[in-house]
């Protein structure tokens, strides 16, 4: 019996278009774990959506003279087209601007509350004289006092992470107009979180699979202290409260987006057609639970998000939030609010897909911080992906169909050194099935690229198209090996490179998906001598580097 695998992915604010960062970040690992799963024949519920509430939206609203509703629109429907074109492969990818996604929240919020863990109080907020309205934390900007940085937000500090509160930063000023704000007692429902500290670290010290960084991180944020946190603002744009009397607050988006996770589980349920399906993947301890997030995130998902869960009861918590690092361009970070990125729109329109999962996989922030460069991209784009991988499919499909009617060659008797290709290749595929197993994406994919270097070598060796003119035999049994080893590359590729492994699947004579796991699942299936291939074209297209400075100058622009 397979296992069954839930992926959680960070919900997007729909304020702006994704960038590389975010790609690198949750979206393509998520992908590579989810796709890796299906093909090993396990069960997989990949979920996401757009954030549709919050400040960021209604910034980019006020910025725009919009309504809310219609810029987390826009949004949201070019996010569902990106990662489309990007081959993101969610089972279900909603929004929080849903009846179901209210539902759940506030049986969410009331369940909490009825067993003690939301309490109501009066806290200080900010009020700006000048704008004539409480300001919610994303409306403030200041110094944060922990580290230094500036313009740290409201609600959490860019650079070191710490979520903050509007009172805690120095020097603090409205967003929109720059007015010192005052402040004013406002009454509001808290999350009980000092309530979970012991239980949560009880929880968490055993968690040693977790990453290092998300792993020390909660621990010293667990050690240091919970403060109970506000979950309601004085905003109009949100989920409501399910009580009479505080028609003026929303809940909080911190506090609604996680529980998108569950809404969305139940979403995809119904849609199914079995209302019930999503207990499989949340109830009962059999599935394991994974979050795909950015480190920015990891205290919502490794200390909120639990702490609700524990408060809730019997729900399945976290097994791993395997958050990476950022991506950054040129030494800065990637940003949407400051206008600073790589548009995964504006990309997808000039290049194919692969070609950037390639980029952002063999260069994943999984452990540091990573740069992303226009340089290397066409570098690893035309010296790996074309001269390597590429042409070692093309000349080994387009001499085979050439030269022996446009089939499988049928081998002789196999001499060492093929042999030893067919054992790598088989050694990759273990490889490559615990790297990804253990969420290790950056040695999985250079691991298939050993491989794929070591089969041009072999060929450059047997040279089969010499060896055609005195032994035929010979090169038939070197072209079987190469095609046997590709095989084996359309497979462990497949998760990083599922659009040209699914053409590589097809040139091989393979019919169907790529995807489809054998009977035994994750395996070396070497297409049998005699089958018919479809007539090969090159997997991936160089491209010109002088383009380089073009697409460096684009930096920082979006439609």
């Amino acid at each position: 019996m397979g296992e069954r695998i839930f992926i959680g992915v960070a919900w997007p604010y729909a304020s702006g278009p994704r960038h590389l960062g975010h790609c690198a970040g949750a979206y393509l690992p998520a992908d590579i774990f989810a796709r890796y799963h299906r093909a090993r024949g396990n069960e997989v519920l990949m979920v996401s959506g757009s954030d549709m509430h919050g400040t960021p939206i209604t910034l980019k609203a006020d910025q725009e003279g919009k309504k809310p509703v219609e810029v987390a629109t826009r949004y949201h429907e070019q996010f569902v087209d990106t990662f489309k074109k990007l081959g993101i492969s969610f089972d279900l990818y909603t929004s929080t601007e849903t009846a179901n996604h209210a539902e759940v929240t506030h049986d969410f919020f009331l369940t909490l509350m009825k067993k003690g863990f939301i309490y109501k109080d009066k806290v200080s907020q900010p009020y700006c004289s000048g704008c004539v309205r409480f300001l919610t934390d994303r409306y403030v900007e200041g110094t944060c006092p922990f580290c230094g940085f500036a313009p740290a937000r409201g609600d959490q500090c860019d650079q070191c992470g710490r979520p903050l509160n509007p009172a805690e930063l120095i020097a603090p000023h409205c967003r929109m107009c720059g007015t010192k704000p005052v402040f004013k007692d406002s009454e509001h429902f808290f999350l009980k979180l000092t309530d979970f500290r012991d239980r949560l670290l009880e929880w968490m010290v055993p968690q040693e699979h977790w990453k290092p960084n998300v792993y020390h991180f909660t621990r010293r944020y667990l050690e240091e202290g919970l403060k109970d946190r506000a979950i309601t603002r004085d905003i109009e744009w949100g989920i409501d409260i399910p009580l009479p009397g505080y028609e003026g607050k929303r809940i909080y988006v911190w506090f609604e987006a996680v529980i998108g996770y569950l809404s969305a589980s139940k979403e995809w349920a119904k849609t199914s057609g079995d209302g019930e399906k999503w207990r499989s993947f949340w109830q009962g301890g059999e599935a394991r639970s994974y979050y795909f997030i950015g480190k920015d995130n990891i205290v919502f998902h490794t200390i909120i998000w639990p702490a609700m869960l524990m408060g809730y009861t019997g729900l399945n918590l976290p097994y791993d939030v395997p958050a990476n690092e950022f991506l950054t361009f040129e030494s800065k970070k990637l940003s949407t609010s400051r206008n600073w990125a790589v548009w995964l729109p504006d990309y997808l329109e000039r290049y194919d897909p692969d070609s950037l999962r390639y980029m952002l996989s063999i260069n994943m922030p999984d452990t540091t911080d990573t740069d992303f460069s226009w340089r290397e991209f066409f570098r690893r784009n035309n010296d790996e992906l074309v001269a390597t991988y590429g042409n070692l499919a093309h000349r080994v499909l387009t001499f085979t169909y050439r030269n022996f009617e446009g089939a499988v060659p049928t081998p002789g008797e196999l001499d060492g050194y093929s042999q030893t290709m067919l054992d790598k290749a088989k050694d990759t595929m273990k490889t490559v099935d615990e790297f990804l197993y253990r969420c290790r994406f950056k040695d999985a994919i250079r691991s298939a690229m050993t491989l794929a270097s070591e089969a041009n070598r072999y060929l450059d060796k047997k040279a089969p198209w010499k060896a055609i003119k005195q032994d035929r035999q010979a090169s038939a049994t070197s072209l079987y090996t190469a095609i046997a080893v590709l095989s084996c590359l359309k497979t462990v590729f497949y998760p990083f490179l599922p659009f040209s492994s699914q053409r590589l699947h097809t040139y091989l004579g393979f019919g169907g998906n790529v995807a489809d796991p054998p009977e035994a699942g994750w395996q070396f299936t070497v297409p049998p001598a005699g089958q018919k291939l479809q007539p090969p074209q090159p997997l991936f297209v160089k491209l010109d580097e002088k383009l380089i400075d073009e697409e460096t100058s684009r930096m920082g622009h979006q439609d």
